[in-house]
């Protein structure tokens, strides 16, 4: 994305269920502006989560969660990192499990499997990004990232899904549209 694009995201997109057939909403919205949006599925795996994540999930120190690690590319090259952990109650024996393509994404997955997802807390940060993220997101030093820590929870509470997303700095922007009331 270059600085004289306008590019407007809204997150609720990527935390409702897509109608049958539709693609990911990362793909639907490059697509709008005339762009390929693709991912690239780098990890599936049961680990330890980082403190925070743990925290947000409410899961025990110890504990196992899965991860899901991607690289979002836009036109081919890499914007963002995104990585989605799920507690091994919810996404062990599912496909969240498996490393494979998740049709419609995760979150119509787990409105398929009773977990429809109805509260987003998202946390916005700034960082220099570390060696691994300058490597994966092909830096040639030190540069500038956004972080989204974004928390979904059910009508219930429960918090089922915590993504990471390190995002490009330059030129990008964040905006956010949120509509009140039901």
């Amino acid at each position: 994305m270059t600085s004289n694009d306008t590019w407007v995201s809204v997150s609720t997109d990527y935390v409702k269920p897509r109608v049958r057939g539709d693609r990911d909403a990362w793909t639907q919205e490059a697509a709008s502006y005339g762009r390929a949006g693709s991912q690239r599925l780098r990890e599936v795996a049961e680990v330890e989560p980082p403190p925070a994540v743990a925290e947000a999930l409410g899961v025990s120190a110890g504990e196992s969660v899965v991860v899901r690690r991607r690289v979002m590319l836009l036109d081919g090259r890499p914007v963002e990192l995104t990585d989605s952990y799920y507690p091994t109650a919810v996404a062990r024996g599912t496909r969240l499990a498996e490393a494979r393509k998740i049709p419609g994404g995760a979150p119509t997955l787990l409105a398929d499997l009773g977990y429809e997802l109805r509260y987003v807390d998202e946390d916005v940060s700034a960082q220099l990004a570390t060696d691994d993220e300058q490597r994966l997101l092909g830096l040639v030093g030190p540069e500038p990232v956004i972080v989204l820590f974004r928390v979904a929870t059910t009508t219930d509470g429960r918090p089922v899904e915590v993504s990471v997303m390190t995002m490009l700095a330059a030129g990008r922007h964040l905006r956010y549209r949120l509509t009140i009331g039901e």
